[in-house]
């Protein structure tokens, strides 16, 4: 038989009252009580009973996240950072997989399960703004992602023209003089944010962006950035560098490269963004922006918290979340078997 909340208050020498606050995560129990009730908790291998939670507080304690796809190592890696943030919260998160296309994304947002769910987090390719309005008028919504900048829901993002900024005047400093950029995409979509920090970098250093410098692609996988890379190489004057709009861009990329005989990073610096995993075991080391996804899932999950649990109104909240340059071997080199050093200076 399923332990009940009676026999965790007996077990624990409390109230069941007090059992109660411990479980909905109520502020006004002392530590002590609290740590003895969750030993209790523990013990008996307590469940609550979610369908009656439901009856008394008008919840479910399940979130909805939708993200593109379940396979790219991005959001496989911010899936599993909401889902620990949410479940330290006591809630239990249904993961959609949308593929980018509106239905799909409407329907994992707050469509035709919406009565399942108490609120939820999407990272949306295709939602227009008014799907959005709409969508926040039925359950609490947070947006992840640099699609939206006015939006009527919450919404957490890197500053990524900052950051795309950042990545390319990386690459000017280290003297490269033909920087390619690999991802761009139809406005409103990630690749055409990190192009404008792209251009805006070169500008900034008194060049002009070359358009045939500049490959669009549909998505972003490791074979379009193979391509990519491919054609920029059959330019009559290559790329001494190449900034991805992502690390599986990036990680296309310098399989070309390295299968066409050059070296990274001394005939063409890379440098990818989002610091997946796969980053750190390539070979050479991808540098890359690393957005701080640590707080995108603690906040996202925080602002949904408030709309859900406090019942917080108000306008719509934008946080930018942190980011930061890890720079690794595929823009500055390695250290070879002899101790000699690979500088980042550009052939010739």
């Amino acid at each position: 038989m399923a332990a009940s909340m009676k026999d965790v208050a007996r077990l624990a020498g409390v109230s069941i009252k007090t059992v109660s606050n411990v479980v909905n995560d109520y502020p006004f129990v002392s530590a002590a009580t609290r740590s003895r009730v969750q030993a209790a908790l523990d013990t008996l291998d307590y469940r609550p009973n979610t369908s009656a939670r439901g009856l008394r507080t008008g919840r479910t304690d399940l979130i909805a996240l939708a993200i593109p796809a379940l396979d790219e190592p991005y959001f496989a890696e911010m899936a599993g950072l909401i889902v620990e943030a949410a479940e330290r919260r006591g809630w239990t998160v249904l993961i959609d997989q949308t593929g980018g296309d509106r239905a799909r994304e409407k329907l994992a947002t707050g469509g035709s399960h919406s009565h399942w769910i108490d609120g939820s987090i999407t990272s949306p390719l295709a939602l227009t703004g008014d799907d959005v309005a709409d969508l926040v008028q039925q359950r609490p919504v947070v947006l992840l992602g640099e699609r939206f900048t006015h939006a009527t829901a919450d919404r957490v993002a890197v500053d990524s023209v900052s950051a795309a900024r950042e990545a390319t005047s990386h690459l000017i400093e280290l003297g490269r003089q033909r920087i390619a950029f690999i991802g761009a995409q139809a406005q409103g979509r990630t690749g055409a944010v990190r192009l404008a920090g792209y251009r805006s970098a070169i500008l900034d250093a008194g060049r002009r962006p070359e358009q045939g410098l500049i490959v669009r692609v549909e998505r972003f996988r490791r074979a379009e950035g193979a391509a990519a890379m491919a054609r920029l190489l059959t330019a009559k004057r290559p790329p001494d560098a190449v900034f991805c709009a992502n690390d599986l861009l990036a990680v296309g990329a310098i399989r070309t490269l390295l299968s066409s005989g050059l070296r990274v990073p001394q005939d063409v610096a890379v440098v990818g963004f989002d610091d997946i995993e796969e980053a750190r075991f390539t070979t050479p080391s991808l540098t890359s922006i690393s957005p701080d996804k640590q707080q995108i899932a603690e906040v996202s999950v925080e602002l949904l918290c408030r709309r859900i649990r406090e019942g917080a109104d108000g306008p719509p909240v934008s946080v930018v979340a942190g980011h930061r340059l890890l720079v690794r071997e595929s823009s500055v080199g390695v250290v070879d078997a002899s101790g000699e050093a690979f500088t980042s200076d550009p052939p010739g």
